[in-house]
């Protein structure tokens, strides 16, 4: 067989209205049915299932204006369930390094893989079995583009989500421009809001158009990211596969409330759980934190009852992922920065100074810090296994009032056992 065969080929998997698939998963009933899952606090629609986008609703539409179409049709709405889609995410990824260990994770629903060991005539039949197998031992529906470059494996995706193969390989096809001619320039990927208003007034409107202009041009014009994106359209790889991710410089976790907070109790409890969350992700990327900042506001559109933003910042002693230190630092700071009076929406913390736990060297350690990080491991297993918060800090509080809205939540939690599904028998 000839080295020609054997080309770059970049393969995109993407899941089919992601979080609609995972509500349908564990709700059979709804297959088939219009589906739509909400942002935070039942904000915007965030995904659709076809049907849903059948009947004209709209992604990112406020809940509130498309709620005469979803009670008309009978639409299915849900909450945001993250630890779900998260854990479904992870065994997505997992299948895919099975077929090649060599992917990018390009988001929680998308991964680029590298097919190039696959010959030209086989690598769209290989594409169908990883969709099968996706399917097969995920339940969640995948389409696959595959293409020379990353740039073309989106297109590719595109056309693929189209289809009832669910894959679309544009290998072998020695002329693109029929089918780039149909793919708007916003649809390109790399090309965001600004730069498509800017291409317009150009008169550029398509992928074929970009492909097709000058590289001096788009260089002069633009910058040397949109000469690589018109460069892949032409089937030259300029975007390499980041099979390693990188460590992240800093961890934010923070929310918007459910309703207004107005108590420093109810504040205190926020602060405490979102420094849980953020000190158990940095322990399960084994890294450490140098320091902490907590901020808090009111809603800037509600002015009439008075707007107040602020945030504080503490280096600590010695970087750590210590969740009982880090609360108690939360909330010392929270204390300076609360002020009485104030109806509050927003809170969160932000880890900064990030770095490898294996190279913290402190001079001060004692056998007290194992102790506490046995306890921290103890801890993160214990929640892992029976779901989190099962292993709190008392200022995290119990009833959470605060808690932001999930009226349509499916309360379906992969860590826990009562949530499995049942079969009964007659």
């Amino acid at each position: 067989m000839s080295s020609t065969q054997y080309t770059k080929k970049i393969g995109l998997v993407d899941c089919n209205s992601f979080y609609v698939s995972c509500e349908r998963l564990f709700n059979p009933k709804i297959k088939r049915k219009p589906v739509v899952v909400l942002s935070n606090n039942d904000g915007c629609i965030i995904s659709r299932s076809n049907e849903a986008k059948a009947l004209g609703i709209k992604m990112g539409e406020p809940y509130f204006k498309a709620k005469d179409i979803i009670i008309k049709n009978n639409v299915n709405v849900f909450s945001s369930n993250y630890s779900l889609y998260g854990d479904l995410s992870r065994r997505v990824m997992r299948t895919l390094k099975r077929f090649n260990s060599d992917i990018e994770i390009y988001s929680i629903d998308e991964a680029f893989m590298d097919l190039s060991n696959f010959s030209d005539k086989e690598v769209e039949e290989v594409g169908k079995e990883i969709r099968s197998t996706v399917l097969k031992w995920t339940g969640i529906p995948t389409s696959i583009g595959i293409a020379k470059t990353k740039t073309l494996s989106k297109v590719a995706n595109h056309i693929a989500k189209k289809t009832k193969v669910g894959v679309t390989s544009l290998i072998g096809v020695e002329n693109l421009d029929p089918i780039l001619e149909k793919v708007e320039i916003n649809d390109v990927w790399g090309v965001g809001r600004q730069l498509t208003k800017f291409y317009q007034k150009n008169g550029i409107y398509n992928a074929k158009q970009l492909k097709n202009k000058s590289n001096t041009w788009i260089k002069k014009c633009s910058n040397v990211l949109s000469s690589r994106t018109a460069m892949e359209l032409r089937g030259i790889p300029c975007i390499e596969l980041e099979k390693t991710t990188s460590k992240r410089k800093s961890c934010v976790v923070s929310r918007s409330f459910g309703k207004r907070v107005e108590n420093f109790q109810e504040l205190k409890e926020a602060v405490a759980s979102y420094c849980l969350n953020a000190s158990e992700k940095l322990r399960s990327e084994n890294l450490v934190a140098k320091a902490l900042t907590v901020f808090v506001r009111t809603s800037p559109f509600q002015r009439s009852f008075g707007y107040y933003s602020n945030s504080k910042t503490i280096d600590f002693p010695v970087a750590t992922n210590n969740s009982i230190e880090t609360v108690k630092t939360a909330i010392s700071i929270l204390q300076d920065i609360y002020k009485n009076g104030y109806r509050y929406q927003k809170a969160g913390v932000m880890f900064s100074g990030l770095s490898n736990e294996d190279n913290k060297n402190n001079l001060f350690a004692c056998e007290k810090d194992e102790k506490i990080n046995r306890l921290m491991r103890s801890i993160d297993k214990t929640n892992y296994r029976f779901g989190r918060s099962t292993l709190s800090v008392a200022s995290a509080g119990i009833r959470k009032k605060w808690f932001m809205k999930r009226e349509h939540s499916s309360k379906i939690d992969t860590a826990d056992f009562y949530c499995i599904p049942t079969i009964k028998a007659f």
